[in-house]
């Protein structure tokens, strides 16, 4: 055996710590949308498609919001139709957002 000292780390003291706080609270967060764009033809504002808008509240799907307005929750595939430039996935829309409701087919 050799007579060789050995290291000592008992005052070697551990921790860790973040700057991340707790969850963030979005609470008091509001949104809201607004277009330059002009509408035009037809009557009632609707851009004479006979169409509305929505505002997307918390919860809300495209399948709920669809059997609310056509009665059928299957009618989904229109609203998300009607606002591929503002939605990606029909599964990702978000509260405050306004959806283009097209008229109902007869």
């Amino acid at each position: 055996m050799s007579n060789e000292k050995k290291p000592d780390f008992s005052n070697v003291q551990s921790g860790s710590s973040s700057t991340e706080q707790g969850k963030p609270d979005f609470s008091n967060v509001q949104s809201g949308a607004s277009s330059t764009e002009e509408i035009t033809g037809g009557s009632g504002g609707t851009g004479g498609a006979g169409g509305s808008t929505y505002t997307v509240a918390k919860g809300d799907t495209l399948s709920h919001i669809a059997k609310e307005h056509y009665g059928k929750a299957s009618k989904w595939h229109a609203i998300f139709e009607a606002n591929r430039d503002q939605i990606d996935d029909p599964d990702k829309i978000f509260p405050g957002q306004v959806l283009k409701l097209p008229a109902a087919e007869e």
